[in-house]
């Protein structure tokens, strides 16, 4: 197993192919995921069900109409939450804090061992939402969706990975482990079918076609 410690490593790493041997279900590989991703026949069915339609404008977007990361008892916040959740051997200071652990990212199979190198991804992006529904919500429930614990929508990955994803929707970008594809395209619709969020024509397609690989 190859674990990364920095993140000047992921540049040799990606040179010498190496990503490719860090499985999921390896020992000390973490590989949780967030809870109630749809299976592949439920996420068909709930992306038939989405409103089609093309998407809203940006104007007005900004991140702090979705307040993150929010307090969640213990002295924790979301993000502290779901870095205990997805990593192994996890040890937290009295802050809550990450100080040990190692943590999977499945958008690339990579193993990071430093809490600094992972970023919590929003699984349908925040700017996403507000093109497609959330921009006439209140704060109060931007808040709930930036913090959504109980849907598939937040999820520890390679921070360099997340911020190359940034906004973009699946008929744009898709995690660079094609074998992730059909886990991805669920989460994303089901967090989609849970907000009632629309979808566009090709955002609609893009995930249609990565069902096919499930």
């Amino acid at each position: 197993m190859v674990t990364l410690h920095r993140r000047t490593a992921r540049t040799a790493l990606t040179t010498l192919g190496v990503s490719a041997l860090l499985v999921a279900g390896l020992p000390g590989i973490a590989s949780a995921e967030p809870p109630n991703i749809p299976d592949a026949g439920t996420a068909q069915t709930q992306l038939s069900e989405l409103t089609v339609a093309p998407d809203g404008s940006p104007d007005g977007y900004d991140r702090d109409k979705f307040p993150h990361w929010s307090d969640q008892g213990d002295n924790c916040n979301t993000r502290e939450v779901v870095l205990k959740r997805d990593g192994t051997d996890v040890e937290t200071g009295t802050d809550c804090a990450a100080t040990s652990g190692s943590w999977f990212s499945p958008y690339d199979d990579a193993t990071w061992t430093e809490a600094s190198d992972v970023d919590i991804d929003h699984v349908v992006p925040l700017a996403a939402a507000w093109r497609t529904g959330a921009a006439s919500w209140t704060d109060d429930k931007r808040e709930q969706y930036a913090n959504d614990l109980d849907a598939p929508q937040l999820i520890a990955v390679t921070d360099n990975v997340n911020q190359e994803k940034g906004d973009k929707s699946p008929e744009a970008w898709k995690p660079p482990s094609t074998g992730y594809w059909c886990t991805y395209a669920r989460m994303w619709i089901g967090v989609k079918h849970k907000w009632e969020l629309t979808v566009n024509d090709a955002e609609k397609t893009a995930l249609s076609d990565m069902l096919g690989r499930c």
